[in-house]
């Protein structure tokens, strides 16, 4: 992992006390003197600062944590918890994608198909995995192991990660968007259980395409959202400075997702995200995962099928208008 240091701007008065705390253990190793008390005092104020901070936060600072750069990644989740993880290359029509990775491995000892998004830490892990954007053949090769979890009846895990689908000439050319549709369509009609897990980003369709699940999981710094809130912002107000305002109105954080009926559960995190404790960020979503799995496993696919389907009727709000021939004969 690549060593920096990155703190956000709501996070500095913390790390304030932390050069306090490493200051003040430097000159007790050093010249063997007791600041214990000292020591103690700011220990105590770093707790109080961390829950001042992490447990109060806003729409947009969750925001800035689900991208933050020392967060974990799908790959780190990967390692932590899946044995024998062997990875697929290639959708068979085009050529791999790196921002998408797929493969077979075991939960427990219960074999599941991953697919997942992976961003890349050093710079020239980004560039190759497109900063976590699959183009269309990332999708494409998701299909494909989506298709074969089907055929042996594997259930399949998603870990959602990402800014949204390549933009750019070549992305389209290739024809993201019908690649985005096609799997929402056919993830729908899978016969064997699907989990979404949002470890970070969940951005427009380029989230979506790996998001139709039976069930979608949350860790509670993540946001799932149909645009960035920058975008959302360009839109609205011709401007991204309003992306904090853009935040707030899209309701896009855990808490809101739960109330809507987009995500079936929260995965807490360590304060201050999933960085500050990756084994116990490990430890919750295998959890969550196992939960979720044997749950699903008591359906029959004829259920799984139809609660599936009734999920993402049941999003949203609309309301019913006269019929077209009532309306027609007004007036």
């Amino acid at each position: 992992m690549e060593q920096f240091e990155f703190i956000l701007d709501f996070e500095k008065p913390l790390r304030d006390l932390e050069k306090q705390l490493q200051a003040l253990e430097t000159v007790s190793r050093e010249n063997r003197v007791d600041v214990q008390s000292e020591i103690d005092s700011i220990l105590e104020k770093i707790e109080r600062t961390k829950r001042t901070v992490y447990e109060n936060l806003t729409p947009w600072q969750k925001v800035q944590i689900a991208r933050h750069p020392k967060r974990l990644y799908a790959l780190d989740y990967i390692r932590a918890i899946i044995e024998d993880f062997q990875e697929v290359h290639g959708d068979r029509r085009f050529r791999d994608d790196p921002a998408m990775i797929c493969g077979t491995g075991r939960l427990e000892g219960r074999p599941v198909m991953i697919i997942a998004q992976q961003k890349g830490r050093k710079t020239k892990h980004k560039i190759l995995r497109n900063f976590g954007m699959p183009h269309p053949e990332g999708y494409r090769k998701a299909l494909r192991c989506m298709e074969m979890a089907h055929k042996f009846g594997i259930p399949i895990i998603c870990m959602i990660d990402t800014a949204g689908a390549a933009p750019g000439i070549g992305s389209e050319e290739r024809h993201v968007a019908e690649a985005i549709a096609v799997n929402i369509r056919e993830m729908s009609q899978l016969e064997v259980p699907i989990i979404a897990a949002v470890i970070g980003e969940g951005g427009s369709g380029g989230a979506l395409g790996i998001g139709v699940a039976d069930r979608v999981l949350v860790f509670e710094n993540s946001y799932y959202a149909t645009i960035s809130p920058e975008g959302c912002a360009a839109i609205l107000w011709k401007d991204r400075a309003h992306a904090q305002k853009a935040a707030e109105a899209m309701k896009l954080d855990a808490k809101e997702l739960i109330k809507f009926g987009v995500a079936d559960e929260i995965m807490k995190e360590p304060l201050g995200g999933t960085h500050r404790d990756p084994d116990t960020s490990a430890e919750t979503l295998k959890d969550s995962l196992l939960k979720h799995l044997q749950n699903l496993k008591s359906l029959d696919i004829e259920q799984l099928l139809e609660n599936r389907y009734r999920k993402y009727r049941s999003i949203g709000v609309f309301l019913e208008s006269e019929s077209y021939e009532e309306s027609s004969n007004i007036g």
